[in-house]
């Protein structure tokens, strides 16, 4: 077995460790296919990742896309502490936790723009109408729309190909929408957990786990992606 630990950006080399069947490999900010690819072809237990939220997303979306993520186990050793650290518990620096702990089944959040979302997605400042599942959460204005993985969501059944087998009821959980709205004296938070959340809205700038979407948008939609991923976490 391998593990494959990715440096993405200008991280500290002086801190990452070195043992038998780890290789570090150096890749920019925001890794993409050509760089992430062939690195996934050689990788049979886990991947680590050593950088921000972005550059965990970017190494996920390439798992996602070579049907990798019942295959690999991710762990995450964020640089600096950030909404998918803080959501999930993994502190800065924590290389003994990320290669050493075994993955938990976590929900893995999709958006309609073909990416991942595995901190924080933020529609700021927001005049339109939003959804969580069949919940309408805003109608008008707020300050904010924030989508989040729920780390509590159960873990979803694993697929058969037997059609005698019975499954069990669907998890209707794995995102959480917090819209906070406009007030005169203070902001009010209203949160609701669901499978999906949409919204359409005047033109406005999406943030995805820190990364502002290259055009402004008009609607957009998170949902929780079919298969789990195995993320290494407390």
């Amino acid at each position: 077995m391998t593990t494959t630990a990715l440096s993405c950006g200008n991280v500290d080399h002086g801190t990452r460790p070195e043992r038998a069947g780890l290789r570090w490999f150096d890749l920019p900010a925001q890794p993409r296919r050509e760089d992430v690819d062939p690195i996934l072809a050689e990788t049979t237990d886990r991947v680590i990742v050593h950088g921000t939220d972005a550059d965990l997303a970017a190494v996920v979306l390439r798992l996602l896309r070579r049907d990798l993520l019942s295959t690999l186990a991710v762990g995450y050793v964020p640089v600096v502490t950030s909404p998918a650290s803080a959501l999930w518990g993994i502190p800065v620096g924590n290389f003994e936790q990320a290669l050493d702990s075994p993955p938990t089944p976590s929900p893995l959040v999709r958006d309609d723009s073909g990416g991942v979302l595995l901190g924080r997605g933020v529609i700021t400042p927001i005049t339109g109408q939003v959804y969580c599942d069949d919940r309408r959460m805003l109608h008008g204005s707020a300050r904010a729309v924030e989508v989040f993985p729920d780390p509590a969501a159960p873990a979803l059944p694993e697929p058969t190909d037997d059609p005698l087998t019975t499954l069990p009821a669907p998890v209707e959980t794995g995102l959480t929408t917090r819209v906070t709205h406009r007030g005169l004296l203070r902001r009010r938070r209203e949160t609701a957990g669901g499978r999906a959340m949409q919204a359409g809205f005047e033109s406005a700038t999406v943030h995805r786990d820190g990364v502002a979407h290259p055009r402004p948008l008009t609607r957009c939609a998170w949902y929780r992606h079919t298969r789990d991923l195995l993320l290494v976490r407390p």
